[in-house]
């Protein structure tokens, strides 16, 4: 598999910046990071984003999530490797990124699950994680960004 073009971000430079700052505020909405990384995982594996998929689960080892919950992650509803707030987290994730799937992208039961668990600012903070990640996974399968062929984006 070839790459398309270079990573949008490198072409045009000045998006980097503000994507950072992005990752920067949400890293600041006082969600576990390994609660982050899982979710960003997550997203880029329902995405089918292979750069997304080795980057997030990189970052996850990075932050301490062991092997049992990345192997399982694509299957939290079945597994006891994940905390309640974790499994909302990434329930809110999938439905925040498969918005067609469903007459209610994000029903009340998974805002509400997500809500007992995270205040404002961590739901934010989620929110924005899981949109940059949509963002970047759609650039990345655009352009057949190939996995490990070029710096992460955290």
């Amino acid at each position: 598999m070839r790459s398309r073009l270079r990573d949008p971000v490198a072409v045009l430079p000045a998006a980097d910046r503000p994507a950072r700052e992005l990752l920067d505020a949400v890293r600041a909405g006082g969600v576990d990071v390994r609660t982050l990384e899982l979710v960003r995982l997550r997203v880029s594996q329902i995405n089918g984003s292979a750069a997304g998929v080795e980057a997030a689960a990189g970052a996850a080892r990075a932050a301490g999530v062991g092997d049992a919950p990345l192997t399982a992650v694509a299957v939290w509803r079945d597994s006891p490797c994940f905390t309640p707030a974790q499994r909302a987290a990434l329930g809110l994730a999938e439905a925040a990124t498969r918005l067609a799937d469903r007459p209610e992208a994000v029903s009340d039961r998974v805002w509400d699950r997500a809500a007992t668990h995270y205040d404002e600012k961590g739901l934010a903070a989620l929110i924005l994680l899981i949109g940059v990640t949509n963002l970047f996974d759609r650039l990345d399968t655009t352009t057949r960004r190939i996995a490990g062929a070029a710096a992460p984006r955290n």
